[in-house]
């Protein structure tokens, strides 16, 4: 193992040791049994949930199963596809980008894209003014979440996949509205790959990844970690059935920067980790402070977004921005994100606090998932 990486070993060892600070292990040890009654009752197959303050894991537990049918149990290292969970991943990619003064958030994207040229709202007229790198971040770009009829965009390179997106009229004035893109996330890592000269996927290794030891954290699953793979389930009609989605991607031609990532609860909380650390983490710093209070500052004023109530949008993250938005009993300025498949993190700096869930069920509650709200509810009532 080389020098670096025993450096980010040890030191994962020592917060995971050290004494929690600040929290109650006793309200704590309740989310184990509340995720349980969620395996009983049928929800879900099995979780893993992780929570930290002050840099120190004080939980991290797996209940139920990795893979019901085989009887297969969960652990505290299963392998999650957290889908949308990759999007704030992605934005901290192009933001180190700025941090070198490679590109600002407030540019075109045709500077950087040329396709992006001359486009057209759905009427046909033109634009105030081209979408810019910040109203991809926002969410507030105008461009539709999808792929023309008939693309199939997993088939496709992102180069090809963003230059789909760029054909495609505009759904209202940019920076006017509030409507969640994916090809908004992916043009950003067509916008990484362009300028870094390097596949979107490897720059994320090099720049994100590897510094803060996000070991198991990948686009494509290595075959040699494919037995941790949680199993992906859908809620038919109150009946948890396995899903027929290709799990493993077979055929996919592009890493797919709003969604692609595999990751576990340890990786995870090492990335939120560095955010309240304004940028680094176990020595090494990824982004500037100025990045991260850019990225987990609310750029969508009064603007209705987010899919929770309350929530407004920094830099791809979604954001508590008023008492509406604490109904989980997170602080005004907590940030985090979800995933299609039932995945969900936040760190809230107020209380130096950290949360994740990880489970796998391609439907049921979105952002609002019982399940998550019971977590993020038990999370922060442990906090002393």
């Amino acid at each position: 193992m080389r020098a670096g990486s025993w450096i980010l070993f040890l030191s994962s060892l020592l917060l995971v040791a050290a004494p929690p600070a600040g929290l109650d292990l006793a309200a704590l040890a309740k989310i184990k049994p509340r995720m349980q009654e969620f395996v009983d009752k049928g929800t879900a197959a099995g979780f893993v949930t992780l929570v930290a303050q002050h840099g120190t894991v004080a939980h991290l537990e797996a209940v139920g199963f990795q893979d019901r049918e085989n009887r297969k149990l969960m652990r505290v290292d299963t392998i999650f596809q957290i889908m949308s969970m990759t999007k704030p991943v992605t934005v901290a990619g192009v933001m180190t980008l700025e941090d070198e003064g490679r590109l600002s958030i407030n540019d075109p994207v045709e500077k950087y894209l040329p396709e992006f040229k001359g486009q057209k709202l759905k009427d046909g007229s033109k634009p105030d003014h081209p979408i810019t790198i910040v109203e991809l971040m926002t969410h507030t770009s105008g461009l539709p979440s999808g792929s023309t009829e008939g693309f199939d965009r997993h088939r496709h390179t992102l180069a090809e996949v963003v230059a789909d997106a760029a054909r495609q009229p505009l759904e209202f004035e940019p920076g006017s509205k509030w409507s969640y893109s994916n090809n908004g996330i992916a043009t950003l890592g067509r916008i990484i790959e362009v300028l870094s000269g390097k596949p979107y996927e490897e720059f994320m290794a090099e720049r994100i990844f590897r510094p803060l030891g996000m070991s198991d954290t990948c686009y494509w699953l290595p075959k040699e970690k494919e037995s941790r793979l949680a199993s992906l389930y859908t809620d038919d009609h109150g009946i948890l059935k396995l899903s027929t989605e290709d799990k493993l991607r077979k055929g996919y031609k592009h890493p797919s920067p709003e969604g692609g990532l595999y990751s576990t609860a340890t990786d995870l909380f090492h990335f939120y980790q560095m955010m309240l650390n304004q940028g680094t983490f176990a020595g090494h710093r990824v982004l500037s402070p100025v990045a991260v209070e850019l990225m987990t500052t609310l750029h969508t004023g009064d603007l209705k977004a987010g899919f929770a109530p309350g929530m407004g949008y920094g830099l791809g993250f979604a954001i508590v921005k008023d008492v509406n938005g604490m109904f989980r009993m997170n602080s005004l300025g907590a940030y985090g994100h979800g995933g299609a498949y039932r995945t969900y993190g936040f760190a809230d700096p107020k209380r130096d606090l950290i949360g994740v869930i990880l489970y796998q069920r391609t439907n049921g509650g979105g952002d609002l998932a019982d399940e998550q709200t019971a977590f993020i509810e038990l999370a922060n009532a442990a906090v002393r």
